[in-house]
């Protein structure tokens, strides 16, 4: 017998936040949360995706213990605006009974009917800031703070229950020693000379705030096209900055701007805090800070998180500065790998623009659909 039990206390949320602790106890690859920033993204208080969403939180219980999660999430952006009849659902972990994830999904799909809508997908967050896909491939490779992790058996319970694929990501990593830097050094400085672009580095992360606003308007107009994409709000931007901003080195974040000032170009690169993150083990203090601080400072690993490039710029050549300015920081720091984000499979943009420097797939996670 399954019960379900929608989390709406604070108290509810933190076992909500706290169940894949247990779940995936003692398993080298799952990266955790800090818990009070993971509470805090669920907090209609604080996270201002509230404004432009709405999401419930269930628990399943069975013979009185937690046995998964999910969270059923509206974008009202992409339902009413771009008219995308779509229920989300996401955070979602479980046992391997499939009482359970059916139990979690048949909820999610109860409030998608009560709002009319065509069909549920996940996992996905609030929006394309967020955590996206289930893991199908790569599962003995350590997670990043920004991917989820699961078990192998999660795919096979969404497709038992009648989900089939939607979208699949890719995940790339290459050694920074794969980087040959003739092949953008001549280009980047003809390319600055040709259109007055010039880079922007930083030492101090309060230079980098005046630029944030101008780089979320970037990041939503060269992500527009995509098929997942919802745009960043203007409330969202500050939360995002808050959330994000004190975690990056500002040495890793490069912008291009014109000869007017304008932002044209950026790049976010972050140090990986997967080891960090585990040994936080989900709390700051007392020494959660220490571990994420070293790593800011010290990690060899650094994962790609965005580039945007401004539409009218598309296809000249600007990244080749992004890269000249990121291989010069990454030499000097000694930084040894790069890792990126997932990506969608269908945008072969972005996979032409790596292919230069031989990455390998060594993950690959999907996104589920299921018409309701």
């Amino acid at each position: 017998m399954i019960a379900i039990k929608e989390a709406t206390s604070k108290k509810d949320i933190k076992a909500f936040v706290c169940f894949p602790f247990e779940l995936y106890k003692n398993n080298a690859y799952w990266v955790p949360s800090i818990i009070k920033d993971e509470m805090d993204v669920f907090d209609p208080n604080i996270n201002p995706v509230f404004k432009s969403a709405s999401a419930q939180f269930f628990l399943a219980y069975k013979d009185g213990k937690i046995v998964g999660r999910v969270a059923a999430m509206i974008n009202w952006i992409e339902v009413k605006e771009q008219q995308i009849k779509k229920m989300r659902f996401g955070w979602m972990d479980f046992t391997d009974d499939t009482a359970v994830s059916e139990a979690l999904l048949e909820k999610v799909s109860e409030i998608g009917k009560a709002n009319q809508l065509e069909y549920i997908e996940g996992p996905v967050g609030f929006s394309n800031l967020d955590k996206v896909g289930c893991l199908i491939e790569g599962f003995d490779h350590i997670g990043t703070m920004i991917t989820w992790y699961n078990h192998p058996y999660y795919a096979t319970h969404y497709e038992r229950l009648g989900f089939v694929k939607e979208k699949e990501y890719l995940e790339n990593k290459f050694p920074f020693s794969n980087i040959d830097p003739a092949l953008f050094n001549k280009a980047q400085d003809l390319i600055k000379r040709r259109y007055s672009l010039r880079a922007l580095n930083f030492t101090k992360t309060k230079d980098i705030l005046p630029y944030t606003d101008k780089m979320f308007d970037l990041f939503n107009e060269s992500y527009a096209n995509l098929s997942s994409f919802v745009p960043i709000t203007d409330v969202q931007k500050e939360f995002f900055t808050k959330r994000y901003l004190s975690f990056i080195n500002p040495e890793f974040i490069k912008f291009v701007i014109d000869q007017e000032d304008q932002l044209v170009a950026f790049s976010i690169v972050m140090p990986s805090f997967s080891k960090a993150l585990q040994k936080a083990n989900g709390k700051l203090f007392p020494f959660g800070l220490f571990h994420l601080l070293k790593a800011r400072k010290q990690s060899k690993d650094m994962i790609f998180y965005l580039i945007g490039v401004h539409p009218k710029y598309l296809n000249k050549g600007l990244t080749a500065i992004l890269f000249h300015e990121c291989w010069i920081t990454f030499n000097e720091k000694g930084i040894q790998n790069c890792i990126r984000t997932p990506e969608l499979e269908e945008n072969t943009a972005i996979h032409k623009l790596w292919r230069a420097f031989d990455p390998k797939i060594y993950k690959r996670r999907r996104t589920y659909k299921k018409f309701i």
